[in-house]
């Protein structure tokens, strides 16, 4: 509830972070608790770290499981003198300036391949401008995609019905304009495809205050675990053979492209001197590449480019 934390008014700076810290460590503890009781098997390890030139965080992964082969759920609070490129290329007034952000990151890639890959990512980013008399600027980003190797309609209806449901209380126009967001942000320019059946996507949110924007990322961060574990429970026992598990590492390669060669966050960590490991948890435990794999016409395997475009999934 916005209630819990909000208090009156627009906070302070330094209470901003506060509640901000709160919620994002709670949400890391449930969803590393939701996705163990899914799993059943495994159990998530968390590694400390500090971060010399300022913060820390904790980074928990998940291996072997029954369900999952490798989730990660990280928290991670840094901040440094200088803002990174990757930050300020789009605020040329902000560059140079002292920062900090906050977020919760996750990637979560399932052993079965009927039961899809998944990533969310919800954060908050201050950065203070030294010039005489400028405000301290701030703004939440965030989102959450889905990546499956067998899509299913039912199962991705169900994700896009729950990411307009978690926004659809702050405006009708922001599922639409961060579902069109998302398909273009995780767009393979190489390949010409959509990393897989998108979601919501936003950054530089700011307008209309602080309560306003920090419910709506809250909202995104709950709806997670409502968008993506009925989808295990649903496929977790699906069969499958050597064939779809050798498809699976493949498209799994299309997952390392797009994380190494686009991904924003993935720069601003490496540029800002941040943790590589947990930067890079987000890559699958196992893949392969194959030259000029072309799949069988007709089959499950070749039926997935017909979902890697942009479509308005919920047009009834």
């Amino acid at each position: 509830m916005v209630e819990s934390f909000m208090p009156h008014g627009d906070p302070a700076p330094e209470v901003r972070l506060d509640l901000v810290h709160a919620f994002l460590t709670g949400l890391q503890d449930r969803i590393c608790g939701a996705l163990e009781a899914a799993d059943g098997d495994a159990r998530f390890v968390e590694d400390s770290w500090q971060r010399a030139e300022g913060g820390g965080g904790r980074t928990r992964v998940l291996r072997d499981g029954a369900v999952f082969e490798q989730a990660g759920v990280n928290f991670s609070l840094v901040s440094g003198a200088r803002l990174p490129p990757a930050a300020s290329a789009h605020r040329p007034e902000l560059a140079g300036a002292p920062w900090t952000a906050l977020g919760v990151s996750l990637v979560v890639h399932p052993r079965n391949p009927y039961v899809p890959t998944t990533h969310m990512n919800v954060r908050y980013f201050e950065a203070r401008p030294q010039r005489p008399g400028a405000d301290r600027s701030w703004w939440f980003g965030g989102g959450f995609d889905l990546t499956p190797y067998y899509p299913l309609d039912e199962d991705v209806v169900h994700w896009h019905t729950v990411a307009r449901d978690a926004v659809a209380p702050f405006g009708d126009d922001l599922y639409p304009r961060w579902k069109q967001w998302c398909d273009e942000y995780f767009f393979l320019k190489h390949r010409n495809e959509t990393r897989g059946v998108g979601g919501l996507f936003f950054d530089d949110l700011a307008a209309g205050g602080f309560e306003r924007c920090f419910g709506l990322m809250r909202s995104v961060g709950n709806a997670f675990l409502e968008a993506y574990l009925p989808l295990v429970a649903r496929r977790k026992a699906t069969a499958y053979g050597e064939r779809e598990r050798e498809f699976q590492l493949y498209r799994r390669g299309r997952y390392v492209e797009f994380n190494l060669v686009y991904d924003r966050g993935t720069l601003f960590g490496l540029q800002s001197g941040g943790r590589t490991e947990s930067i890079l948890m987000s890559l699958p435990p196992r893949v392969r590449f194959e030259y000029a794999y072309v799949p069988e016409p007709g089959s499950d395997e070749a039926r997935l480019a017909d979902y890697l475009r942009p479509r308005d999934w919920l047009a009834g």
